[in-house]
């Protein structure tokens, strides 16, 4: 007997009423896929550097080769970073980055292909019995029935398919597909700054051996000319024939160091067209010009702004963010994924039977995982443990950039105090030399004494070219470790909060 207002159970009710409870499990165990809270990455860092620098504009480390008022340098950064080949491939993995982040995101919209097929069908019948059948076309005889005939059939059909986002899927994909490009994106200016870094470093080499060139012919020079003075002082039985093969000695090395110098200044410069884009040009067409360049001062910055300010700290941020999203999409992977479907077509055929017909479908797909449950834990797994190693990566990034800029700072300094000191001691040094030159002249020191203070002279103009050179370069080496090279947005990614 029937319950009053009761009302007979249909088949949909039927279907719902043993799939709802079996939908209910499926969320129920997809909400018991969480992985263990990533870890926040520590970026605490010192209030200031050991060793501090004056007060400038910060933003002068955006393009801190201006600094150094080089027009040769300027000319050589701004080549290198249009025609550069590491600045070209990493713009290619910038580009490659966008097409990626456009796929990732392209399959959560509508998803449809339109298929057309079409055939031409004859048929030729060898033989049929020539019977008379009334009602038949064609008189009732079955031969004209099976005559020859043409058949053309025609189909269009447009199958569409979307993926309903009730889980925050495109959103998670989203912002995984974003920390990948912003990645990119920071690897290229970090590509960019490096470049112009090593061509400022190259140039200062090539200077630097070019005025070793320049000492190491001065040298020669100079033995030559002690050379005359001692193959006098011989033919006149003032000094002994050992004297002058000591002298012609150090003629002979220095004339090798000068080869050697020339050949290492070659390899510098081609080194040099290599990274402005251009390494297959004749030598002769970068000169290097001896500038008289000082160290510039570097902007006082502190180490907070690290993590704004240094690329590849930026870089190791997204990627951290990337692998936090690459988490969630893991257990995303748990619950179901619900694909509505409709198919729209039309369909024509022509010779005998002709008919046109225009047809559509609705429906749906759900994909339970169930049986993948092993599977899926094991991805979410690994993703927890990608996600601890950029968690680690992001910190060691910056402690190795906080380290970097204090000892840059720290010997930056020490270079500027050692260029000072060598610089009078070649004062001295030269000094000494042209007065025990004159005392030898003189017949009132021996060669060994000359020999000696010339030797002395030489030492101390090599390095002081050193000194200055090593100073130059400390002083890039700073720039780069502060994040100069690139303006660099206000926020970084926030990802590890």
């Amino acid at each position: 007997m029937k319950r009053s207002g009761s009302r007979p159970r249909t088949a949909l009710s039927r279907a719902l009423a043993w799939q709802a409870p079996a939908l209910g499990a499926v969320f129920w165990l997809g909400g018991c896929a969480n992985a263990p809270p990533i870890r926040p990455a520590a970026a605490d860092l010192p209030a200031a550097y050991d060793a501090a620098g004056p007060a400038l504009p910060a933003a002068a480390l955006d393009r801190w080769w201006l600094l150094y008022d080089d027009p040769q340098l300027l000319a050589l950064v701004d080549q290198a970073l249009t025609r550069g080949f590491s600045v070209r491939e990493a713009f290619a993995r910038l580009t490659e980055a966008r097409a990626t982040r456009a796929s990732a995101l392209s399959r959560y919209g509508l998803q449809g292909n339109v298929q057309a097929t079409g055939e031409i069908r004859r048929t030729d019948y060898v033989s049929a019995p020539d019977l008379a059948i009334p009602g038949l076309p064609g008189g009732g005889s079955l031969t004209n029935l099976f005559a020859p005939n043409t058949t053309k059939t025609g189909n269009v059909s447009l199958p569409l398919s979307w993926e309903l986002d009730l889980f925050g899927r495109r959103g998670a994909a989203r912002d995984v597909a974003e920390a990948d490009l912003a990645a990119a994106r920071f690897n290229y200016e970090g590509v960019r700054a490096m470049l112009a870094a090593d061509v400022a470093r190259g140039l200062f080499e090539a200077r630097g051996l070019a005025a070793q060139l320049e000492d190491a012919c001065a040298s020669e020079r100079i033995q030559g000319q002690l050379a005359d003075i001692v193959r006098v002082r011989v033919d006149r039985g003032l000094a002994a024939t050992s004297d002058l093969d000591r002298v012609e000695s150090d003629l002979a090395q220095a004339r090798a160091q000068a080869a050697d110098l020339a050949g290492a200044l070659d390899a510098s410069r081609r080194a040099l067209l290599v990274l402005i884009g251009t390494g297959t040009a004749p030598l002769q067409s970068l000169a290097i010009t001896q500038a008289e360049v000082r160290v510039p001062d570097v902007p006082g910055t502190l180490p907070g702004t690290l993590l704004i300010r240094r690329p590849d700290i930026r870089e190791a941020d997204a990627r951290l963010a990337a692998q936090t999203g690459n988490v969630r999409l893991a257990e995303l992977a748990f619950y179901p994924t619900i694909t509505p479907q409709a198919t729209l077509g039309y369909n024509a055929q022509t010779g005998g039977i002709a008919s046109t017909t225009v047809f559509g479908a609705i429906g749906g797909n759900i994909l339970l995982p169930i049986f993948d449950r092993g599977r899926l834990k094991a991805e979410l797994g690994g993703a927890s443990a990608r996600a601890e190693q950029a968690v680690l990566a992001y910190e060691r990034t910056v402690h190795t950039a906080y380290s970097e800029v204090d000892q840059a700072l720290t010997r930056l300094a020490a270079d500027r105090e050692r260029v000072a000191a060598l610089e009078a001691g070649l004062v001295r040094a030269q000094r000494a030399y042209d007065a025990g030159l004159e005392r030898y002249r003189r017949g009132l020191n021996d060669l060994s004494e000359t020999l000696d203070a010339e030797r002395s002279f030489r030492a101390a103009r090599t390095a002081l070219t050193n000194a200055r050179v090593d100073a130059l370069q400390r002083s890039v080496q700073t720039f780069q470790a502060l994040g100069g090279g690139w303006t660099a947005p206000e926020a970084p990614q926030r990802s590890r909060e």
